[in-house]
């Protein structure tokens, strides 16, 4: 006779989707343990994770990674993964400096992507601020929504995207602008399901003259018909006129600049070169 085994749930008060039981499930928390902590989160009227980091149950990165999971962000929390310390969005998803990012996200969905666009660049006015950790992060919150996401490096003077998500510099935008390849060349990031990243590629002589090029319209039109956001990291604006040939496909722009440093007279600049080339300054980060 066939027998037949049933296990009951024996985390009771805990229902499915809890911390609590999320916790336990993963085995961060013994029963007993999930108990205390209820008991303390009742005494002292705090959240069930911070109850459980106060008895030294588990750890916030612990904690970090239950809330990704409860609300399906991707995430690489307490994973094994070579992605740059600096990718905030994707360590630590839920730390203040990654919640002004999600800000950002919200306004430019309602401003712009929910009207229908896919596409916008980030860029500077000098080239010493780093607009390309804005864009890598930006492009991480994105997919963490589940939004299919893009991130091109067509800052071919000086990338940086390969290095801070570990990915091969070759093939890139450089090798699709003069025909070796094409959108495959994107990657996939491991633990950020919809986030894929196209690099620079190899370094050209004359990345100004790729730009113009047809290649990179109809690359771009690829890209919106495959993804849902398509985010492109570009040059600074001083540092050649790569960015306004960004801008113009893109359509809306993102300008990062530095408080108390970057002079009034930069930015203004900065918006007429991008408004001069047919796009439109969606807004100012201000590092």
């Amino acid at each position: 006779m066939k027998q037949e085994i049933i296990i009951h749930n024996q985390h009771q008060g805990l229902p499915t989707g809890n911390m609590g039981q999320l916790l336990l499930d993963q085995g961060k928390l013994t029963l007993q343990q999930a108990e205390n902590v209820l008991r303390l989160q009742k005494e002292q009227n705090i959240l069930f994770g911070e109850a459980a980091i106060k008895l030294g149950y588990v750890t916030e990165r612990d904690i970090q990674s239950a809330l990704s999971y409860q609300f399906s962000y991707s995430h690489v929390a307490g994973q094994e993964t070579d992605l740059a310390p600096s990718l905030v969005a994707a360590h630590k998803p839920f730390d203040h400096e990654v919640e002004a990012i999600r800000g950002l996200r919200s306004k430019l969905m309602l401003k712009w992507i929910t009207p229908g666009n896919k596409s916008l660049a980030i860029t500077s006015c000098e080239e010493t601020l780093k607009s390309h950790l804005l864009a890598a992060n930006l492009a991480i919150v994105f997919s963490q929504l589940g939004e299919r996401t893009l991130l091109i490096d067509a800052n071919m003077r000086n990338p940086q995207q390969h290095d801070l998500f570990k990915i091969d510099q070759r093939p890139g935008l450089s090798d699709i602008l003069a025909g070796r390849a094409n959108l495959t060349a994107a990657r996939a990031v491991e633990g950020l399901r919809a986030l894929h990243v196209l690099p620079a590629g190899t370094v050209p002589p004359n990345p100004q003259e790729l730009l113009t090029r047809m290649h990179f319209d109809e690359l771009m039109l690829q890209a919106i018909s495959e993804f849902d956001v398509v985010i492109v990291d570009t040059p600074a604006l001083d540092a050649a006129a790569d960015g306004q040939l960004v801008a113009a496909r893109a359509r809306g722009v993102v300008m990062v600049a530095q408080t108390d440093i970057t002079p009034v007279k930069s930015l203004n600049r900065g918006r007429d070169e991008i408004v001069g080339s047919g796009a439109e300054v969606l807004g100012v980060v201000m590092a």
